[in-house]
């Protein structure tokens, strides 16, 4: 089943300050804040969402199609997706614009001072759903704001289901745009923090949203999952890492296991198990799209943690 990944395409530039941030800023003269951060470590990764969930779900074995607008400096992510063998085809490219990209300066304390800049992304509404073919299932990660409006409503126009995922994205919405998103989709899946914010900005709990969509899926890091659905809460449990690292994307491989088993047709508890695995494999790699596993690996893996077959 093709699956329509619309999203973020990004490079995030991640720096290590070799000393701690409050060693060098004044309390007292954060009015007139001037500082500069010796960084001798930095590495370029790419990311974003949509470049993410792509190639975890290519790594599964789906068929991921990405839809995303990028700028001029997009050459090196293209050589890469044309390795991947990820199409290109609903990538477009914004003249005049770079593409999304972040900044991230982490210090001794895993304290971060983070830059980003959305560029292209801004554009995403050029973008539209009803221009990809044989297309099945969707997600809607964190994009540009009014392409994430377009792209709710033309999944639901065309009858295609779909995961609302709102991420950082979420405090650009009004509680009447986010009843909206929820109402249209299928699915919805936030972390904890987001599900509180979710709650707070719509004055509704989860289980009252749950009811407007087949579930709600609620990651929790390394206590696992939380979906909410028929009225139910069912706790998934976590995957222990063999090694933490880096947590960035580990949000973005589970939504990937969460896709690929609703596009194969598999029960919501044991596509969520699959996401929860897939978290706990990327966890142990730095960077968003570094880790490497087979089929083969998975099923294997997964046997061994829940005592159960994946495929």
């Amino acid at each position: 089943m093709r699956t329509l990944i619309c999203g973020s395409i990004a490079y995030d530039t991640i720096m290590v300050f070799g000393d701690r941030f409050k060693n060098h800023i004044l309390p007292h003269q954060l009015h007139i804040l001037n500082v500069a951060f010796l960084v001798p470590d930095m590495r370029r990764e790419f990311g974003g969402c949509a470049g993410n969930i792509a190639y975890n779900l290519k790594l599964l074995g789906g068929d991921p199609l990405i839809m995303a607008t990028v700028g001029e400096d997009y050459q090196p992510y293209a050589h890469r997706l044309e390795k991947l063998a990820l199409s290109q085809q609903h990538v477009r490219q914004i003249p005049g614009a770079f593409t999304a990209q972040a900044f991230i300066t982490t210090d001794l304390d895993d304290n971060q001072i983070t830059a980003f800049h959305p560029g292209a992304m801004n554009f995403s509404h050029h973008n539209h759903v009803y221009e990809a073919q044989d297309v099945e299932l969707g997600i809607i990660a964190p994009d540009g704001r009014e392409g994430m409006l377009q792209h709710a409503r033309e999944f639901y126009e065309a009858g295609v289901p779909f995961v609302f995922d709102p991420g950082q994205g979420l405090p650009m919405f009004s509680s009447e745009e986010l009843v909206e998103f929820v109402r249209m989709a299928d699915y919805v899946v936030v972390n904890d923090y987001e599900g509180e914010m979710l709650q707070e900005r719509t004055g509704r709990r989860l289980e009252e949203l749950a009811k407007l969509v087949t579930a709600v899926v609620v990651t929790l890091g390394a206590r696992g999952s939380l979906v909410v659905t028929d009225g139910q809460q069912i706790e998934v449990p976590s995957v222990k890492a063999e090694e933490v690292v880096d947590p960035t994307g580990c949000g973005d491989a589970f939504r990937a296991g969460l896709l690929y088993g609703l596009a194969q047709g598999m029960d919501l508890l044991l596509a969520a198990r699959l996401g929860s695995l897939l978290g706990a494999l990327k966890i142990a790699s730095r960077g968003a799209q570094n880790h490497h596993f087979t089929r083969e690996e998975i099923a294997a893996r997964f046997k061994e943690v829940f005592g159960t077959t994946i495929w």
